[in-house]
């Protein structure tokens, strides 16, 4: 009966009773002696869980280690070398416009400003002869009347058209600040070729 007894008394062992039993051994551990066995286990698991990442920084040195053995590419081309002063000189006379078709040019200027609906008065015109340059250059003043977006959008036509042209001046006047239309008065400077023997 004594070994019933003591088979029901081991075989009745509850949860609670477990958990009473780990606290009492936890009680009799030395705290010094738990903290230490801590904290070696929380380094383990450190050195476990870091030691993807030192495979991954190893793999890293060694793709690094044969970068650094291999042959450097090849160089990239280098840039154009600037051009010379007579390239430059070149290009300069290339760009120039015809003195011999200046009234062609200025009929497209007029047509220009038709196109952007501008009212055209009648222009001054100047013209000079710079003998050194070797140039000739033929300057207008045109006052127009319209909008103030047609003014600017026929000045930069004007400059897209004509690339031997400049506009040097741009002066903007309104009678009155309900006025949709402005008047305007520009000055062009066409840059042309004076003789027909210049290299362009």
């Amino acid at each position: 009966m004594k070994a019933d007894m003591g088979s029901g008394v081991r075989s009745g062992i509850t949860p609670a009773g477990l958990l009473l039993r780990a606290r009492l051994a936890l009680g009799r551990v030395n705290p010094l002696l738990a903290a230490t066995f801590a904290l070696l286990l929380a380094g383990l698991g450190a050195q476990l869980a870091l030691l993807p990442a030192r495979e991954q920084l190893e793999r890293d040195y060694e793709q690094a280690r044969r970068l650094a053995r291999a042959p450097l590419p090849l160089a990239a081309p280098t840039a154009a070398a600037p051009p010379s002063s007579d390239q430059n000189l070149q290009h300069f006379y290339a760009t120039l416009g015809d003195a011999r078709g200046v009234e062609r040019q200025l009929r497209d200027v007029f047509a220009l400003a038709a196109r952007h609906g501008l009212t055209l008065s009648q222009g001054e015109y100047r013209s000079a002869q710079d003998r050194n340059a070797r140039l000739t250059t033929y300057q207008v003043n045109l006052p127009v009347k319209g909008s103030y977006g047609a003014v600017w959008g026929f000045a930069l036509d004007v400059l897209r058209a004509m690339p031997h042209a400049s506009l040097d001046d741009v002066a903007f006047r309104r009678d009155a600040i309900g006025d949709a239309g402005v008047e305007a008065r520009l000055r062009l400077t066409f840059y042309l070729a004076s003789t027909p023997g210049v290299a362009r």
